[in-house]
């Protein structure tokens, strides 16, 4: 790797870690190896500032997406629940209760 691309090369493996919930070891490898690729494969000085503007890009993109991800759970916490469970807290929050519904038994037929 070309040393002035180190300290980018840092930073974009740093935010892949905080982009990640999984421990370390459960990580998807492919994703490190493919960027440690590309910073392998920069040494050409032509290509330089276009491969720096480029790495500056995709850690803006990966900061953004991280950043979205907290902000909408944040500000959107029934983004992860299923239909009903949105259903229900949405009833709740308006200060209702859902009826129950009917599940109908062996015994009833």
């Amino acid at each position: 790797m070309v040393a002035h691309h180190t300290h980018v090369y840092r930073k974009v493996v740093r935010e892949i870690a905080k982009a990640t919930v999984k421990p370390r070891l459960a990580r998807n490898k492919d994703i490190a190896s493919n960027f440690r690729a590309l910073f392998a494969q920069s040494g050409r000085p032509e290509d330089t500032q276009r491969f720096h503007h480029d790495m500056q890009n995709a850690l803006t993109f990966l900061r953004s997406q991280r950043e979205y991800k907290a902000l909408l759970e944040r500000y959107n916490p029934l983004i992860d629940l299923t239909a009903e469970e949105r259903i229900e807290a949405t009833a709740r929050r308006v200060g209702l209760n859902m009826p129950k519904t009917h599940v109908p038994d062996s015994r009833d037929t």
